[in-house]
């Protein structure tokens, strides 16, 4: 392993951390990449687990915990928290809709950051609320950049097909209409780290009335302004990180 810090177990443990920051996996998947023998991933990841720091989904493969997230917003660390505030609040006053930030947890996407039309019909997403993958334009956005065979098993009993996913990487964003909830519209736009990985997805949603069934001719333009910029901050601050460790 590159980047040793002299204490075996730790470095370890950060190899299977770094595994699963690509997704889900089976304990299988996590000994071929990580290299780690069986027993070894084993017993590291449900040690993580008993932490927070792992946790499983619905099929019992091995996740990124929660307790990440919580030492990232402790440390003040997380950009793109910290970012998509602002933005999330320009998109709401642009387009009269919520707005909000998802970020996919196993089999689930969670509301990190929200932006909630102050007043009239409005569809509200509490920060927290932890929504299926299975349908609206944040988890099509999540879903249709993953490697073939997690995008494959997302699509099991989704409200949408491998077509309309083909769709959103085309176009770079997805739509929405009464798939997650009746009469709920939506519009997506990812968010890349650095390195192009999708990380989260900007959404807006509300009644279809004022959305209407093509609520992406109205605001795709928009949102995906939006989630550019989520983007682009995150890059910005990778390069100054760059910077300063290499200055």
């Amino acid at each position: 392993m590159d980047n040793t810090s002299g204490v075996g177990v730790l470095d370890k443990a950060a190899v299977v951390l770094s595994a699963l920051e690509a997704g889900p996996s089976t304990l299988a998947q996590l000994v071929t990449a990580t290299g780690l023998a069986r027993p070894t991933a084993h017993r590291l990841a449900v040690a993580l687990e008993h932490h927070r720091l792992v946790t499983r989904d619905l099929q019992g493969r091995f996740v990124l915990g929660p307790r990440l997230a919580e030492l990232a917003a402790a440390a003040g660390e997380d950009r793109l928290l910290a970012a998509a505030g602002p933005v999330l609040g320009a998109l709401r006053d642009h387009t009269n809709e919520s707005a909000q930030l998802f970020r996919r947890q196993g089999e689930y996407r969670v509301c990190v950051s929200a932006a909630e039309r102050p007043v009239g019909l409005r569809d509200s997403i509490p920060i927290g609320a932890t929504l299926s993958m299975r349908a609206g334009s944040a988890a099509q956005v999540l879903l249709a950049w993953e490697e073939p065979d997690r995008l494959h098993r997302g699509l099991q009993g989704a409200a949408f097909s491998a077509t309309s996913l083909s769709g959103v990487r085309r176009r770079g964003w997805a739509q929405s209409v009464g798939e997650r909830e009746p009469g709920v519209a939506s519009v997506s736009a990812p968010v890349r780290s650095p390195s192009g990985r999708i990380i989260a997805a900007v959404s807006i949603s509300g009644p279809i009335e004022r959305l209407s069934r093509q609520p992406g001719r109205l605001h795709a333009a928009t949102v995906m302004a939006g989630a550019n910029k989520l983007t682009e901050v995150l890059a910005r601050h990778a390069a100054q990180q760059d910077v300063q460790n290499h200055g």
